[in-house]
C-alpha cells in the first residue's frame, strides 16, 4: 500500500463496520481535544480505536540482551531475559482494513517485550505467560497514514514515520515489504499462513515516551492464529541480520537508515517464532498512567 498525506476533513461514518461482540465490550468516548491536521481540518476522534478485519502477521526474534536494555529510554523498563544473553523482538504487520472513524491502512510495530516498575521475571515466562508487569516498548513504528502518524504522535508519542508498506498473502505466506520515502528498502519479512491453530485473546500494554515520560496504554486484540515455533532456538544461535544473506522467510534489511536500529540489536534473522490471523479485531486505547515525572 502506498503512503497517503490525504486527510478527510471529517471523520469516517462507519459504525456499522464494528458489529461483532468483541466491539460490545468498550465504551467509546470522546478524545481529551481536538488535533490540528494539515489543511487546516480540526478533529475531535472517539477512543478506545476500534479495527476490525484485521490480517496480522507477527514474527517473534532474538535479539542481544544488552543492546536491547540500551534502546530502552526509561530505566524502570528491562528487556525479558529469553536464552544465551538474549532478549526478544517482535515485528507485527497489520492490514487495518476497517479503523473507526478513519479509512484503513497498513502498519508495523516494531517492539521489545519488557518488564516494567523494576520488576524481574523469570527468564523467558513472562514471554509465554500473562504477567501484570509485561509490557511491549514500541522502538519504531512504520505507517502508510500522515493522519493516523499525527495521531500517534499527537496522543500516544509513538514513533511512526510514514512509509509504503506492502503486505501480500500468497502461496502459503504473508510478505511484507516497507521502503521509505525515498524508495529504500527498511525491510522484508514474511511468515507462513498455516500451522498449529489457536484462538487467542490479549490485553496488552503498550510502552511509548510521550512528551519525555513513559507511557503506558492497554491494547486488545481477538482471533484465531496459526502458530510456528522454533523451539531449538531457545537452545542455539543462527546467524544475525549482519552475518550473510536473510534465509527463506527470514528477516532481510535494506539500505533505508530506518533499519539501522534493527542491525544494532544483532537481531538473529530467523524468527522464534510466528504468528498469523487472516481477520481478527482490536482495540488501541488511550495512555492510562502516564509517568508523573521526567524519566532519568
Amino acid at each position: 500500500m502506498k503512503s497517503t498525506k490525504t486527510i478527510e476533513p471529517t471523520l469516517l461514518d462507519n459504525a456499522d463496520r464494528f458489529q461483532h461482540s468483541f466491539f460490545s465490550e468498550f465504551t467509546l468516548r470522546e478524545g481529551p481535544r481536538p488535533i490540528r491536521l494539515p489543511g487546516d481540518i480540526e478533529k475531535t476522534y472517539k477512543f478506545p480505536t476500534f479495527y476490525g478485519d484485521v490480517t496480522c502477521s507477527v514474527a517473534i526474534f532474538m535479539c542481544d540482551y544488552e543492546k536491547a536494555r540500551a534502546l530502552l529510554p526509561d530505566p524502570s523498563m528491562a528487556p525479558i531475559r529469553t536464552t544465551r544473553g538474549r532478549a526478544a523482538l517482535t515485528i507485527s504487520n497489520y492490514i487495518y482494513r476497517n479503523v473507526g472513524g478513519i479509512p484503513g491502512y497498513n502498519e508495523v510495530a516494531m517492539t521489545i517485550p519488557v518488564m516494567l516498575d523494576g520488576v524481574k521475571g523469570a527468564p523467558l515466562l513472562p514471554l509465554i505467560t500473562a504477567n501484570p508487569a509485561k509490557g511491549y516498548y514500541v522502538f519504531a513504528m512504520p505507517v502508510t497514514s500522515l493522519e493516523n502518524k499525527i495521531r500517534g504522535d499527537e496522543f500516544w508519542g509513538l514513533p511512526k514515520t510514514v512509509q509504503d508498506i506492502d503486505i501480500d498473502v500468497r502461496d502459503g505466506r504473508c510478505h511484507t515489504t516497507s521502503t521509505d520515502d525515498d524508495g529504500r528498502l527498511f525491510f522484508e519479512l514474511s511468515v507462513p499462513t498455516t500451522g498449529k491453530q489457536k484462538h487467542m485473546r490479549e490485553v496488552g500494554t503498550v510502552c511509548s515516551m510521550l512528551e519525555g515520560k513513559l507511557a503506558r496504554s492497554y491494547t486488545t486484540f481477538e482471533g484465531d492464529f496459526h502458530l510456528n515455533t522454533r523451539l531449538g532456538g531457545l537452545f542455539s544461535r543462527v546467524p544475525t541480520v549482519n552475518q550473510g544473506p536473510a534465509p527463506a522467510g527470514g528477516l532481510r534489511l535494506g539500505d533505508s537508515p530506518h533499519a539501522d536500529v534493527l542491525r544494532k540489536l544483532d537481531v538473529e534473522a530467523t524468527p522464534f517464532q510466528t504468528r498469523f490471523a487472516q481477520s481478527m479485531n482490536a482495540c488501541f486505547d488511550l495512555p492510562y498512567r502516564v509517568a508523573l515525572a521526567p524519566t532519568a
